[in-house]
């Protein structure tokens, strides 16, 4: 079969592949970075690259996503543009965006309870008289400590390590446990510093928090998008990704490790620190990055009746995962709760200890799959809503993630105002400028209780007719048009079409009627809801007016809303500085009680229901 060269501008990148291969598929073997939200489907239309020399023949599907002008001046989708000879195509800035990455949260009290213990011990040293193996001269120091039955936990390794560190220390040495495991062996008193860290690895983002295992202080905080994102925006690209592709599970379980091992080197080098004084590293995710880091298939989740492959608590040893911390270093894995409610909601409610609440509380973390739970210390029922990729700006015509160039907030006054992430021209909206402008437009009367944009003539609202000009058309639907061309950053005006209110209205019904099916299962009223707790990133940007306004929350429950931050990572916090804590997230876990949404007699209507706007 015939290979041919493809060059990347700017940079002048050359790589081969094999004809046939899309421009994603080239992208991708030449580790740009690039994102495909809707997982290379085709669906989305926003892979866009400008195709220099050799594009041939736009396909069907690219004439569908893409206007006459972009394919008259070689714009092209990168996931539809086969290679059938040479080609050089120019992709968009590999300059990583700055996104806003939710970093804080709140805090609670608690007791450090380290999972590791180092301890400074001194062996007595061989003689004529004594003849006592190596090993068991550690193991009989330990004794007088009352580790009367210590053994290695890789055998082998600290076998091979034991005698030169042993005469290298003068008989000295620290002793890394793990209860009555001996994970491994360092020379002199090394019991000073204990470091860890705790991640929160979501589908968009990944935040990790270095620690001071003994103290609990902060020493740094790391951030970086999530490279799975380059092969899909949401949890099911990506599942698709691994059944579709050979190597899919591979790839996506191998750019998420580096990413850790990235971030524990950025973060040991902003404190000042070695990565070998890491000693614990605790994990929350979502069920399929959960699987995804893991390296375990994540494609049965994906399919009714949705099961885990894995829920309990898993301690891991760091080398087992290639985490490059100190070789006797543990990975802490928060329990999941079912195969779309996964650690992260377990962090979460120990973050908020909603297992110990006296009163109903309302936990919601808003993402591509929104999870929901409600309840007290009396019980705990939780769902996973599929809303859909609207809320993070995927499927969105001028949609896009929170990052940098981002319209993140709409008002709505004698004209339309924004504000712009990083400021200047905007290049899309984001999913908390969406809620803004959908609110907007149905308190002014532009958009009835279906979801319908109205034509001029037909509103009644003297303020709705101020935004005479913002009505448009944009490829036969209506429209309403935020910025104009001239004033973006990349020509091309940005709006809010039909299709992406009915996208909204899709994804705040799923939402809407999770909160609902879980209401009619505890058997409470709104009015019994005493606090709403909104977590994760885009939870804690939106505005709670907007989102009350078009019945993604009740409207009831608006001045109840109380945004929480990022309190998955909170909860891997807990989990990582103290053992009980660890504990007590398996134990939550076990007591929330699942509702598969779809199962539930009453849904379909309850959600059909929801998609509608209240007036």
């Amino acid at each position: 079969m015939s290979r041919y060269k493809v060059v990347f501008k700017p940079g002048d990148l050359v790589i081969e592949v094999v004809e046939g291969s899309s421009v994603m598929d080239a992208i991708h073997e030449a580790g740009l970075d690039v994102d495909f939200p809707c997982g290379g489907r085709g669906r989305c239309g926003k892979c866009r690259v400008k195709i220099l020399t050799g594009g041939g023949e736009p396909t069907t599907g690219e004439k569908e996503l893409l206007d006459s002008k972009d394919l008259q001046e070689g714009i092209r989708l990168a996931c539809l543009t086969q290679i059938t000879g040479n080609m050089v195509v120019e992709v968009p800035t590999t300059k990583k965006l700055q996104h806003n990455i939710l970093l804080t949260s709140e805090d609670r009290s608690f007791r450090i309870q380290p999972h590791l213990k180092k301890m400074f011990i001194q062996i007595e040293p061989p003689s004529f008289h004594d003849h006592r193996p190596d090993w068991q001269r550690l193991k009989d120091s330990l004794a007088k400590y009352g580790y009367n039955h210590c053994e290695p936990e890789n055998n082998i390794s600290l076998l091979r390590q034991l005698p030169e560190t042993l005469r290298k220390s003068k008989h000295s040495l620290t002793a890394v446990l793990y209860g009555n495991k001996l994970l491994g062996i360092e020379e002199q008193d090394t019991t000073g510093t204990m470091l860890g860290m705790a991640f929160d690895i979501g589908t968009t983002t990944i935040v990790g928090y270095l620690l001071d295992l003994y103290t609990g202080k902060e020493l740094s905080v790391v951030s970086t998008l999530n490279p799975q994102t380059k092969f899909g925006a949401d949890v099911i690209s990506r599942v698709n990704f691994t059944i579709q592709e050979a190597d899919g599970l591979r790839k996506l379980h191998a750019v998420v490790i580096e990413a850790i091992n990235d971030l524990i080197g950025e973060g040991a080098e902003k404190a000042g620190v070695s990565r070998n004084q890491i000693y614990g590293v605790s994990i929350a995710a979502n069920t399929c990055m959960h699987h995804l880091f893991l390296g375990i298939s994540p494609r049965y989740i994906a399919v009714s009746p949705y099961v885990a492959a894995v829920s309990e608590p898993l301690v891991i040893n760091a080398t087992e995962l290639n985490i490059d911390i100190n070789q006797a270093g543990k990975i802490f894995v928060l329990p999941n709760i079912a195969g779309f409610v996964g650690a992260d909601t377990t962090a979460v409610l120990l973050a908020t200890e909603l297992d110990q609440s006296e009163e109903v509380k309302l936990v919601i973390d808003i993402g591509t799959n929104g999870e929901i739970v409600l309840g007290s210390k009396e019980k705990m029922v939780a769902c996973s809503a599929a809303a859909g990729p609207a809320f993070e700006g995927a499927q969105i015509s001028s949609g896009m993630r929170g990052a940098a160039g981002a319209i993140d907030h709409v008002y709505f006054g004698e004209k339309v105002e924004f504000t712009v992430i990083g400021g200047g021209r905007p290049l899309g909206i984001c999913g908390s400028a969406l809620l803004d402008t959908v609110a907007g437009l149905l308190e002014l009367g532009i958009i009835d209780k279906r979801g319908k944009l109205l034509p001029y003539d037909k509103l009644i609202n003297p303020r709705a007719k101020a935004f005479k000009e913002n009505l448009v058309k944009h490829e036969s639907q209506p429209a309403f048009l935020l910025v104009e061309a001239n004033n973006t950053a990349h020509g091309r005006p940005i709006m809010v079409t039909q299709s992406d209110i009915r996208q909204l209205q899709l994804a705040k019904g799923a939402i809407a009627a999770g909160v609902k099916v879980l209401m009619e299962i505890l058997g409470v009223k709104t009015s019994d809801i005493k606090e709403v707790l909104l977590a994760g990133a885009f939870g804690n940007y939106l505005t709670p007016h907007s989102a009350c306004a078009i019945g993604l929350i009740p409207l009831e429950l608006e001045n109840r809303i109380r945004m929480i931050g990022n309190a998955a990572g909170t909860g891997a916090r807990l989990a990582l500085l103290s053992s009980s804590e660890y504990r007590r997230a398996a134990e939550i876990a076990a007591r929330v009680e699942f509702v598969e949404l779809g199962s539930y007699p009453k849904f379909n209507s309850i959600f059909a229901d929801s998609t509608y706007f209240r007036l």
